[in-house]
């Protein structure tokens, strides 16, 4: 989406104080804007109106609730995590690897980054589970304990890794990078840290699992076939019998410290169920990114949608209750790939800026643009959200008008009916606008819903109203109490 005029005075973004505040304007050919005026806020059901206490809207979770993206990741969904982690008792990884990049924050405010380890962590009562369709890189998800070890949080007897799991070896990283380079034009983006090749593996059915750790004497033969196809497949990697020897010394060291992790990740979150612990299951990722339903194949290699739940702890569908989407309040993608609602230019930047838009990950500037209403739609209706979790509303604080992405439309004004699996529609199509006032004020210390600007309330209600899926979270800033419960 090309966006050729886009103005903000960059000194406002930051100073609430300051009286005077800059209009954004925008002029695309692929822009159509349908309304310019404010818009009634919503008659919702009284059900959907009501605020309820933060221990009265989390107490009434299911048993089995999960956490998953609606958009194309990087929505902020640790933190909801760790903040419902405090009411339960388990919480589980169940797909993605270390490309999942979750920042979240303890009661004195410490930043941490997680990419294995469930953001349950900081909650010393919760059970950490990482379930059989995760891909583990041990290395990473060592450093990753001793990190949190160090800064006083306990894992021993706190993490339990799937031994269905299947690891994610340092060459997969290689494979990855060059598998990128290959591609040269058309490169997918990727994090880099071999989640595509590793699932490649395991859809080969020549991947190593966690309990093939149990059985050094076949590892050394299983590494071989698996390092050996990637020799064949890509002629700059290198490999050699000094190579296996080396692979197979540092992983027996990795089996031994990784033994009292190990367990049968399937029969722990069922009986987990039969005796009515409360599960939360922390998606990574996001629905536009999933393998099927995502801007294939700008992509992530696994589901990351409400099916990859089932699949990736082996529970059966039927246990699983409440799902919460979370959303920005505008939209992000990382790497390449289609994005309808991207503001290109100086308006991106800002929001990335204001935003902090930089991956957790690999501290890649994030694209940005408005929330995409028809995106999010289609991940509500693949998912069956119960709820969403709008997060950063207090980044489009100082914004003179914002606008929402409520419908797409051909070339010819003809309306496109539902997301397009087209990435070629996708890069042609119009995007109608909805445009809403800004309320110009910082937000970031509000905790009550009523207490939010009318029009801010206006915002959240409309994507309420256009989604039809209530929202019952609203985050207001990065850390632990910043979260508004409707």
């Amino acid at each position: 989406m090309n966006i050729s005029h886009l103005t903000l005075d960059s000194h406002t973004l930051f100073n609430p104080q300051r009286p005077s505040f800059s209009f954004l304007r925008c002029t695309s050919r692929n822009v159509v804007v349908c309304s310019s005026k404010s818009v009634a806020p919503p008659s919702l059901p009284p059900k959907l109106a009501t605020a309820q206490s933060s221990d009265g809207r989390i107490g009434s979770l299911s048993q089995v609730s999960g956490v998953l993206g609606c958009q194309w990741g990087d929505e902020g969904k640790g933190k909801l995590v760790d903040i419902l982690a405090q009411h339960f008792e388990v919480v589980a990884r169940c797909q993605g690897g270390a490309n999942a990049g979750h920042t979240i924050y303890n009661a004195e405010g410490k930043k941490f980054a997680l990419h294995l380890v469930p953001s349950g962590i900081l909650n010393e009562d919760t059970l950490c589970v990482i379930g059989n369709g995760v891909v583990v890189h041990l290395p990473g998800l060592f450093k990753e304990i001793d990190g949190l070890e160090s800064s006083g949080v306990s894992c021993q007897g706190r993490i339990l890794i799937s031994d269905r799991a299947h690891l994610l070896f340092d060459f997969h990283q290689e494979v990855d990078g060059l598998r990128e380079a290959e591609l040269a034009k058309s490169f997918i983006g990727t994090t880099k840290r071999g989640i595509g090749p590793c699932y490649a593996s395991k859809a080969n059915r020549n991947g190593i699992r966690v309990s093939d750790l149990r059985h050094m004497d076949t590892f050394p033969q299983k590494l071989d076939l698996l390092l050996s196809d990637a020799a064949s497949r890509f002629k700059d990697f290198k490999y050699g019998p000094e190579m296996l020897k080396e692979e197979v010394e540092k992983y027996k060291r990795y089996a031994e410290r990784l033994e009292p992790f190990i367990a049968d990740t399937v029969h722990v979150m069922n009986d987990a169920i039969t005796q009515k612990k409360k599960i939360l299951v922390e998606g990574g990722q996001a629905t536009m990114l999933d393998i099927d339903f995502g801007t294939y194949p700008f992509v992530t290699s696994s589901s990351p949608s409400a099916g990859g739940i089932c699949t990736g702890l082996g529970i059966a569908p039927r246990v699983v209750g409440d799902l919460i989407g979370v959303v920005k309040a505008y939209t992000t993608r990382v790497g390449s790939g289609p994005f309808p609602t991207e503001i290109l230019g100086p308006g991106g930047d800002l929001l990335r800026f204001a935003g902090q838009e930089f991956g957790t990950t690999t501290g890649r500037p994030r694209r940005c643009g408005w929330l995409d209403v028809v995106a999010l739609k289609y991940s509500c209706q693949i998912n069956g959200f119960s709820s969403l979790n709008l997060t950063k509303l207090d980044v489009l604080s100082d914004l003179d008008e914002i606008k929402l992405g409520v419908s797409y439309k051909h070339a010819d004004g003809t309306p496109v009916k539902s997301f397009p699996s087209d990435l070629r529609l996708l890069e042609q199509l119009e995007v109608e606008y909805e445009t809403l006032p800004g309320w110009k004020s910082d937000i970031s210390k509000i905790r009550k819903y009523s207490d939010l600007p009318k029009v801010a309330q206006q915002y959240v209600e409309r994507i309420e109203e256009l989604v039809g899926v209530p929202i019952h979270y609203i985050g207001v800033g990065p850390g632990r109490d910043a979260l508004i419960f409707k």
